[in-house]
């Protein structure tokens, strides 16, 4: 899956993208304003989807002016379907979230960091998860094991990307944190926390 456009798995086109910027907002939109926000796309080729779609009743366009808005019709019979593109993000984190919470043996910390985290990659990219055992907990677990394995399954089912997991001790992060390896930057600027505190929490002050 392209990890930075998702939307594109079941629609690789513009459409998509335009549908997928309207149905994040209520604000009605110039064409411009959509191109921008898309940020890959070409201001005539917007315009041309949006008056497209302007026609098939998915997105209503008003004059203001000298100038268009548009905003999705969330009455069309196609906008829930618009809804479901636009959060594919938003329910990565979700089943992520929910995957963990139902761990027998709970984690002290598990971020998502990386491409994926700043909304960027492509259908390459690792799932970037950084997880934290407890140091009760020795690496070679079973059970712990087992989790992080079936966690990494489920994420190539979700997505069709792998997961990448960077699995560390409860004990080490102090090292970590005097050692700071480039690891650390990247989680301080970027993760989403999915379980336990907070990355800035765990790390303690820069």
């Amino acid at each position: 899956m392209d990890v930075a456009r998702p939307y594109m798995a079941l629609c690789p086109t513009l459409d998509s993208g335009v549908l997928s910027v309207l149905a994040g907002t209520t604000r009605p939109l110039t064409g411009r304003e959509v191109a921008r926000l898309l940020g890959r796309a070409s201001h005539s080729g917007v315009v041309g989807v949006l008056n497209r779609l302007s026609e098939q009743g998915v997105v209503d366009r008003a004059e203001a002016g000298r100038a268009l808005l548009f905003t999705l019709n969330r009455e069309h019979l196609a906008a829930p379907a618009v809804d479901v593109l636009a959060g594919m993000r938003a329910e990565l984190l979700r089943r992520l979230r929910n995957a963990i919470e139902g761990w027998g043996i709970a984690p002290v910390h598990v971020c998502m960091f990386g491409s994926v985290a700043r909304g960027e990659g492509d259908v390459h990219s690792d799932i970037d998860l950084f997880v934290v055992r407890p140091g009760r907990v020795p690496e070679e677990d079973e059970r712990w094991r087992e989790q992080l394995d079936e966690l990494a399954r489920r994420v190539q089912r979700w997505t069709g990307n792998r997961a990448g997991i960077a699995e560390v001790a409860e004990t080490e992060i102090e090292r970590l944190r005097d050692d700071a390896p480039p690891i650390i930057a990247e989680l301080r600027a970027d993760s989403i926390t999915l379980a336990g505190p907070e990355v800035a929490a765990l790390l303690g002050a820069r």
